[in-house]
């Protein structure tokens, strides 16, 4: 394949999925990691797209909002790794809330057997996932659908999450910065975290690497109210640095 015809290539999964994540690419193409890097620093000079750690974002410098049945395809092995880490965070007898996406799914897939817990949630497909666990009680808390990320949304719903005091809140992140904190492309989305962080003795967040440094235009919570990020093993270590130095917790997936 010409240079010209996979850069139009990149640029296509960049408007159909919203991100490029180079290793897949590059496997999909048959070229080396540094040939797509390559492609998409000359594609950042061009002005076409922004380079981050491992891949691209569009220009705007916030993640697209691409729909649940979408992200379940994106860094599948990633995701299951931080999952598995945030799985073995949750001790026995405790009160948990699960946020809603496709890393937390895999957090739910990965909880332990014999884990005896309560895990409060508003994503119908986390409370699937766990409806055949022998000893998690199951809480579902309702409202209106967002069929975006699949979970229940709207004033009751915050309602509800007010009553309950948590042990841990394990949150599904859209952008997470140093200096922004956690924000989301969903202002309703964004109030919904909002409400589980602040009713939860704990927050951890679960980031993959493309989701650290990045920005979106709703906060849900400063860092000073996070304290545990869980990343993959490989996470650059100046991308995690920023976060140490602000004494939150590291867990390495």
């Amino acid at each position: 394949m010409l240079t010209s015809q996979r850069k139009k290539h990149l640029l296509d999964l960049l408007s159909r999925d919203g991100r490029i994540v180079a290793k897949p690419v590059s496997e999909q193409l048959e070229v080396s990691e540094d040939t797509i890097r390559r492609d998409l620093r000359e594609l950042a000079k061009e002005g076409l797209l922004r380079r981050v750690h491992g891949g691209a974002l569009p220009l705007i410098g916030t993640p697209p909002m691409v729909m649940f049945a979408n992200r379940q395809h994106i860094e599948p092995g990633a995701k299951a790794d931080i999952g598995r880490a945030a799985a073995a965070l949750v001790l026995p007898g405790q009160v948990v809330f699960i946020d809603g996406g496709t890393t937390c799914v895999q957090m739910a897939r990965h909880l332990a057997p014999d884990l005896k817990a309560t895990v409060v949630t508003h994503s119908p497909s986390i409370a699937v996932e766990l409806s055949g666990h022998a000893h998690i009680d199951v809480i579902i808390i309702g409202g209106k659908l967002f069929k975006h990320s699949v979970v229940a949304m709207g004033g009751g719903t915050i309602e509800e999450i007010g009553r309950i005091r948590a042990d841990q809140y394990f949150m599904g992140v859209c952008s997470l910065h140093p200096h922004t904190g956690i924000t989301s492309l969903d202002f309703e989305e964004a109030g919904i975290k909002r409400a589980f962080s602040r009713s939860a003795a704990d927050t951890v967040v679960l980031a993959s690497p493309d989701k650290l440094d990045t920005t979106s235009p709703f906060e849900i919570v400063p860092l000073a109210e996070v304290g545990r990020l869980v990343v993959n093993r490989d996470t650059a270590a100046e991308l995690i640095a920023p976060y140490q130095a602000q004494g939150i917790a590291i867990t390495l997936a």
